[in-house]
């Protein structure tokens, strides 16, 4: 919502060649409490006015030596790029307002002034123009504001990768199925799958005798949708030597609750086993 304070500190700016209306209108305005207006009876210097000032309003008279009002809301487009001009038309001649309208005027304001005329269609259309900027402001900040986000989470992504990589040997993903949906590191040469088959979905090892007592463990923790920590599983490699491989994983979830996958990191301890046993 915009306040009466909002409303009355807007920045206006009058415009008609006649030196009386020009004082008319700012007697009337300044009786109302608004507190911010300019003026000026030559036409010429609206566009350069409002580039400097930006104002709230304008109230324009459509029949001005120079450059009449239809030629000032022409320049005043190349101004307000949005397309939206804060244009409120002063005129004598009914017959122009669909001209007025066609080149940008929001509203109208006829000659000779009613006060409540005056009042109403200046107090309404502030409100609208004192909106639009706000809503477009909001858009700038929320803008800003996902653009930030999105960079802090490119960095907290990053240095989660960079931990992950000084604290393990590879991190994974995978989904529902048991397919590998992201890997970072040798995943796959720890494993020992190959990469065509991998790319193909494949769980299946080779060149490798797996414990299958530990890896039905994994399974089953697997299976089960179980968190799991520092889970260690051996393997005999083809030359006869042994493989101790430790993982981590926990279950991922969707927003509605549904279960999509695991992800986790893993190890080669191969040498902290031994070396224990």
């Amino acid at each position: 919502m915009i306040s009466n304070e909002e409303i009355l500190n807007a920045n206006i700016l009058i415009v008609d060649d006649q030196k009386s209306n020009v004082l008319l209108l700012e007697e009337m305005l300044k009786d109302e409490g608004y507190t911010t207006l300019t003026s000026t009876t030559d036409s010429s210097l609206v566009c350069e006015l409002h580039q400097r000032n930006h104002y709230d309003l304008i109230l324009l008279d459509l029949h001005m030596p120079v450059m009449d009002g239809i030629e000032v809301m022409e320049c005043l487009h190349k101004i307000e790029t949005e397309g939206y001009i804060p244009v409120l038309v002063i005129t004598a001649k009914p017959d122009k307002k669909l001209q007025a309208l066609a080149a940008g005027a929001r509203d109208f304001i006829t000659k000779p002034f009613d006060m409540v005329e005056v009042h109403t269609r200046i107090r309404n259309m502030l409100e609208v123009r004192l909106l639009y900027k706000k809503l477009a402001n909001y858009n700038k900040t929320l803008e800003q504001t996902v653009q930030e986000r999105t960079a802090e989470l490119h960095a907290s992504e990053a240095r989660f990768r960079r931990l992950t990589e000084l604290s393990s040997d590879w991190y994974w993903e995978q989904d529902k199925k048991g397919n590998f949906t992201k890997v970072f590191g040798p995943v796959y040469e720890m494993l020992g799958i190959r990469i065509d088959d991998a790319q193909n979905k494949t769980r299946d090892d080779y060149n490798a005798q797996w414990n299958e007592v530990e890896r039905n463990i994994l399974e089953e923790n697997l299976a089960a949708m179980r968190p799991f920590l520092d889970f260690v599983y051996m393997r005999t490699l083809s030359d006869g030597s042994q493989q101790y491989l430790m993982v981590s994983g926990e279950p991922m979830y969707d927003l509605a609750g549904q279960f999509t996958g695991y992800r986790g990191i893993g190890k080669d301890v191969t040498d902290s086993m031994t070396n224990k046993s």
